[in-house]
């Protein structure tokens, strides 16, 4: 072994993330009831990068995207449609994967539908009953989740304001502490429904995850990657659930919680009406240019479109098409790029070297980046 030899170990966070054998990494998928904007593509470029990386760094990766198709939005959508929920998602799945296509995102390993798991997530939800980490209450399982806040560094007053805003009531009656939640519940009028020994019903959205992750990877994973949104309460629970099952800790490594886009100073959202979509970019500009312009911030940064940012993206792939073809520096600004990049994915430095050096460091970048 050559114990000189450079570290090329990828640091997210802080953390370092050695591997042996492949990396698993999970990414929480859309939920396809609508297109592609770009606070959807943010969250996926940026795990592509991690993933891009990491077998820069000369490690083999297994990429699972889930997706979420049994959800009460997609319901909603595909009722207003007249569409089966699950042909309905399967419509919008095929458009959102033309438009990761587009921005050069790797085909994923894995991508397992909710609907498909079912089976997985009623185990899920039976061993939680066992181990005495959940319990029965009119048809639903709630996991007992107490103190799923507090592990996830939140005050009782955010903790209670994000479960409202997401869903999970924590004004429940039924519920034995505010901050419990469903793993399995009973489906309403009109929505799928899936025969369970605790009657008709349906997963739980945090349970559909847990599940999906654990049945391809096994107890724990490598780097989870996700929007920053998500953080609380979708992964917070997601993490306790598998955690609970398994006794394994972490369920994840490390995470890659991805800053969301923001226009006019308002999250990017249907609900705001702020939407910018990948389809409608990409006719007008270089695919490459929205790709760069995705990653230009860091990735943990809440970041605001604007049209002008796009054109400086643009401008500035042009300088490095026109830096790939200087003659090549010293050995040494190849590494700094890679040395950039294994630091928790610092794309600007990285950039920044490539853009001045020029020549095989600003190939590297390029490629490791997609944007070649």
């Amino acid at each position: 072994m050559n114990r000189n030899a450079p570290d090329r170990t990828l640091r997210i966070g802080g953390r370092p993330l050695p591997v042996a054998g492949p990396a698993r990494m999970y990414v929480c998928g859309i939920t396809p009831y609508d297109a592609t904007h770009l606070g959807h593509a943010r969250t996926f470029v940026w795990a592509d990068v991690a993933a891009r990386v990491l077998r820069h760094a000369g490690g083999d990766v297994l990429v699972c995207r889930n997706v979420t198709d049994v959800d009460d939005v997609l319901n909603q959508a595909a009722h207003r449609a007249g569409s089966p929920y699950d042909s309905f998602a399967a419509v919008q799945q095929y458009y959102f994967e033309r438009d990761l296509d587009t921005l050069g995102v790797h085909a994923v390993d894995h991508q397992p539908r909710a609907h498909n798991h079912v089976t997985e997530v009623i185990a899920l939800a039976r061993g939680l009953l066992t181990s005495g980490d959940a319990y029965l209450r009119d048809g639903a399982v709630l996991l007992h989740g107490a103190d799923v806040p507090r592990r996830a560094g939140l005050g009782d007053g955010e903790a209670r304001a994000l479960l409202a805003e997401y869903g999970d009531d924590p004004g429940d009656p039924g519920k034995e502490h505010p901050f419990d939640v469903a793993v399995w519940r009973p489906s309403r009028s009109g929505e799928p429904a899936w025969p369970s020994p605790w009657g008709p019903g349906r997963p739980g959205w945090h349970a559909e995850c847990a599940a999906m992750a654990m049945t391809t990877f096994g107890p724990a994973l490598d780097l989870h990657a996700g929007g920053a949104d998500l953080r609380f309460p979708h992964h917070a629970y997601e993490r306790a659930m598998a955690e609970a099952l398994t006794g394994v800790r972490p369920f994840s490594r490390a995470w890659l919680h991805v800053g969301v886009v923001r226009r006019d100073g308002e999250k990017m959202a249907k609900s705001t009406g702020n939407l910018v979509l990948v389809s409608d970019l990409v006719p007008g500009r270089p695919a490459a240019a929205v790709r760069l312009m995705l990653i230009a911030e860091p990735w943990r940064d809440e970041w605001d479109y604007t049209p002008a940012a796009l054109d400086r993206a643009g401008e500035r792939l042009d300088r490095l098409h026109t830096a790939a073809g200087r003659r090549d520096p010293s050995p040494a600004a190849e590494a700094a790029v890679t040395e950039a990049l294994l630091d928790d994915l610092d794309v600007r430095t990285a950039l920044d070297v490539a853009g001045q050096e020029g020549g095989r460091a600003t190939r590297l970048a390029m490629h490791v980046l997609a944007l070649d």
